[in-house]
């Protein structure tokens, strides 16, 4: 029942279903992504460990290795004869360690001949030197120990005109690229284009410069944008505004 003195412009408050609706949903919104980063993790960690630990020798497996240490006896007593340890985040130690050991042995003289002799035995193979020379550069160009990345944020009119597409300027196209389809004027400009929700596939585009807008907003506000599909803005506050300065 209304009287005359009501506000009818008043918010009317949530039932008790329309507030724990909220709560719940407030929930999953700090849960989720928590949630879903722990066991990202854990499964990984567990993947390296079952890749890693079956190379293992038997006696510096986890469960062994306490048994060296308490003996056998108080092992059956307090854990069970039968009774295996699974300590996670073994393997990843030791595939930290081992990876340490062969990049120091790497660098060395002996090793640089060892890999250099490998690596001419490999290259003869057929079929394996193509497949050693493509995951060779990939790995080279992902986790080469330089400062090279993405430069900038774009737009770009991809597919076609009228179509804007976020991108990424990588670099200045050089060589025959530029020399044949930019020409002496005009210089061509790389621009990776990604996919969404998936920033690591995408196209390799070449675009004249003049074409390329380039955006105020960093490299990693422009990829939050691109997973997120259009959802998560540089100013979430207010996007019409230039990204906010971080504290």
């Amino acid at each position: 029942m209304t009287t005359p003195f009501d506000d009818p412009n008043q918010p009317k408050r949530p039932g008790l279903i329309g507030g724990l609706r909220s709560s719940f949903l407030t929930g999953l919104v700090v849960i989720m992504p928590v949630g879903f980063t722990i066991w990202l993790f854990w499964t990984f960690i567990g993947w390296v460990d079952s890749f890693v630990l079956p190379f293992v020798p038997d006696f510096y497996q986890p469960d062994n290795l306490v048994r060296w240490v308490i003996g056998n006896e108080m092992y059956n007593r307090w854990i069970g004869e039968d009774v295996t340890i699974n300590i996670r985040g073994v393997g990843v130690v030791i595939f930290l360690l081992f990876t340490v050991l062969v990049g120091w042995i790497a660098k060395g003289l002996i090793g640089r001949s060892l890999i250099s002799y490998a690596e001419n035995l490999v290259l003869r193979m057929p079929v394996v030197r193509s497949i050693y020379s493509g995951v060779k550069q990939i790995a080279e160009t992902v986790f080469a120990q330089s400062d090279r990345s993405f430069e900038e944020a774009c737009l770009i009119e991809y597919p076609r005109k009228g179509i804007w597409a976020i991108g990424f300027v990588s670099t200045s196209a050089k060589g025959e690229i530029n020399k044949r389809a930019g020409g002496e004027d005009d210089q061509l400009l790389s621009v990776f284009v990604p996919t969404t929700p998936n920033p690591t596939s995408g196209f390799l585009l070449f675009f004249p410069e003049k074409d390329v807008i380039k955006l105020d907003m960093s490299v990693e506000d422009a990829a939050k944008l691109v997973i997120s599909a259009g959802l998560v803005y540089p100013n979430g506050a207010d996007p019409t505004q230039p990204p906010a300065d971080q504290p």
